[in-house]
């Protein structure tokens, strides 16, 4: 596919046909993701493969309660687990919420390939570890493979969803698949041929984000 379509075209799936992705497809995939840009080039990013129907199984389940935790706070109007204005929910707020089908992560040892990406925190340099605030910069050394892994799969006609409510259960994940203590997980990747491919997606224009010289400066324009 032509790389401009890819990029207006990949979207956020989370409904698959049920229909099997063969290795060598899946080998393809990483195969052209890993030319994403990597800090220092040390490139220490980690896929696993996830196979096993219980592994999957088990996986969804742990998303659980930072999904409810999450629906609890959307419903009251918050962003949810957000870094900057604290959480005021209660526990009955969330509670509340314990009947709510969580899509796929109710479902997913039904989804046709699942891939849990982590990054060695050993090889990475995080240069804002030090300011007060969330760290974000690791991400760098991560998320631009996690996003080639979509569009590689978009290119072959698949589609796929960044989800990240398992990284709570980070130790719970550990035991399932034997992760490494100093590698920390970035994404859970469930992937499939969508049910329906949207081709339309709606984003904020350039001028909506885009300044010049400074955040209030004037709106960038061609």
């Amino acid at each position: 596919m032509d790389l401009v379509e890819v990029m207006r075209t990949t979207f956020a799936c989370r409904e698959f046909q049920d229909e099997e992705i063969e290795d060598v497809v899946i080998h393809r995939i990483l195969d052209n993701a890993r030319f994403a840009p990597s800090g220092g080039n040390r490139q220490g990013v980690h896929v696993i493969v996830v196979k096993d129907s219980e592994k999957k199984r088990k996986l969804g389940q742990l998303c659980g309660p930072t999904l409810l935790l999450y629906a609890a706070q959307q419903g009251a109007g918050e962003v949810p687990f957000n870094t900057v204005e604290h959480s005021t929910v209660s526990e009955q707020e969330i509670d509340s919420n314990s009947g709510h089908d969580f899509e796929i992560f109710n479902r997913m040892e039904e989804v046709p390939l699942l891939l849990i990406v982590s990054i060695d925190l050993s090889v990475v340099a995080s240069m804002d570890k030090d300011l007060d605030r969330i760290g974000i910069v690791t991400g760098a050394s991560v998320y631009p493979f996690v996003w080639n892994i979509l569009l590689a799969a978009r290119n072959e006609g698949l589609g796929g969803v960044i989800t990240t409510a398992i990284v709570p259960e980070e130790e719970s994940v550990r035991e399932i698949l034997d992760l490494p203590e100093d590698h920390a997980i970035a994404a859970m990747i469930p992937i499939g041929k969508p049910v329906k491919q949207l081709s339309q997606l709606t984003r904020r224009s350039v001028e909506d984000f885009t300044t010049v010289d400074s955040y209030k400066g004037n709106v960038f324009k061609k």
